[in-house]
């Protein structure tokens, strides 16, 4: 008998590679046949080179434009006719919208749908945002509740955001991402001094980078002996990305250090003490997930996403959303208290080691699989 087929759609390799990787090869490894669709960049050897076998989309992850959706809409839909998936698992929030709208009709295809956080068009002011996100909800309203179809959440909140849309309880999965390498990413010893505060991530406003170094500048303008990385890049396609001369003008003026793309995070976390991160909303932040493997303490917002692996009092220190001056006072406590960064570093690898490693998160993804095509 052939194999059951999967089909993915997400809209980079890079981030297919960067955070799905774990859960297609578990979906491989149960015996399903893996296929990938995706804007391809650079990672197309990759991808095959796990066994999975790629097919290229020319959307762009930026826009939900009409003209641009319905041609989106139009190339999965001639993807699907000619591949015939058994099951179309669509990551995030676009390929969910055009992914459950070019599924339609197809019957025979189950449709598992992984909100990864509700992204710039539920937490940002754009105006654009603004026009487009009564036609997102009213879209997921409807897409969500199709037969046969599951839609994964990563925290309790959006779990609550998806119900409210009246899509059956029995038909939500709480999964939080698809799990980290923890032999990969092991506890590192803390660097030498001064305390390095580290930032891992797109350089975006609704990610706190503002308020992050708006902080960092309040700490150390009052004498706290501290220094702050930021790895990653900035993001042409969203609206709110820092630009490049911005960062290189705030790198110049407070002493940051702005590190760009970093192929190996784990070289980010040898050289920082503590893992930050001011975002306004998160499905499960990646960053943190690794950061806590590498047995460093985290300072972070007190939103949903953040909440779950960023626990006040036992892994990190919180503090609201957009308060620089909290975020200085806790950036400051905690570069003062060795014993509390220890304490910290140590239950946040407890906690990845018994919830987010990427042997469970597989195997509760592989089991919703079975629930719905399973291999014989």
């Amino acid at each position: 008998m052939t194999a059951p087929r999967i089909l993915y759609v997400v809209t980079e390799d890079w981030y297919f590679l960067s955070h799905r990787l774990p859960m297609a090869r578990a979906a491989k490894e149960a015996g399903y046949d893996v296929h990938v669709a995706t804007r391809l960049n650079q990672g197309k050897e990759a991808i095959e080179a796990a066994g999975f076998t790629p097919h290229a989309l020319s959307w762009q992850r930026g826009s939900l434009s009409p003209t641009h959706s319905l041609a989106g809409v139009a190339e999965l839909r001639k993807l699907l006719r000619a591949l015939k998936p058994d099951i179309l698992h669509n990551i995030s929030l676009k390929p969910v919208l055009l992914g459950g709208i070019a599924s339609l009709g197809f019957s025979s295809i189950a449709v598992v749908n992984s909100l990864t956080g509700l992204g710039t068009l539920f937490v940002g002011n754009h105006r654009k945002s603004e026009l487009t996100r009564p036609l997102a909800v009213a879209a997921l309203k409807a897409l969500l509740k199709r037969p046969n179809s599951r839609t994964i959440v990563q925290n309790p909140d959006d779990k609550r955001f998806v119900l409210g849309l009246g899509v059956p309880e029995g038909n939500v999965d709480l999964i939080p991402g698809s799990g980290v390498d923890t032999e990969h990413f092991v506890p590192l010893p803390e660097p030498p001094p001064p305390i390095t505060a580290a930032y891992v991530g797109r350089m975006l406003a609704d990610k706190g980078v503002i308020t992050l170094i708006q902080a960092y500048s309040l700490a150390t303008s009052r004498g706290v002996k501290l220094q702050l990385l930021l790895a990653g890049d900035t993001d042409r396609e969203n609206p709110g990305s820092l630009a490049p001369e911005q960062l290189r003008e705030f790198a110049s003026a407070f002493g940051i250090r702005w590190l760009g793309h970093v192929a190996d995070i784990r070289e980010v976390w040898a050289k920082a003490h503590v893992a930050v991160l001011a975002s306004r909303r998160e499905g499960l932040p990646k960053s943190l997930l690794e950061a806590a493997a590498c047995g460093r303490p985290m300072i972070a917002t007190d939103t949903p996403g953040c909440r779950e692996i960023a626990i006040r009092g036992e892994t990190a220190l919180t503090f609201p959303v957009d308060d620089a001056e909290a975020l200085a006072a806790a950036m400051t406590e905690m570069a003062g208290d060795a014993g509390m960064r220890a304490r910290f570093g140590k239950a946040a690898r407890a906690l990845v080691e018994e919830k987010f490693s990427a042997e469970a998160i597989g195997k509760a993804t592989v089991a919703l699989y079975q629930s719905l095509i399973p291999v014989k």
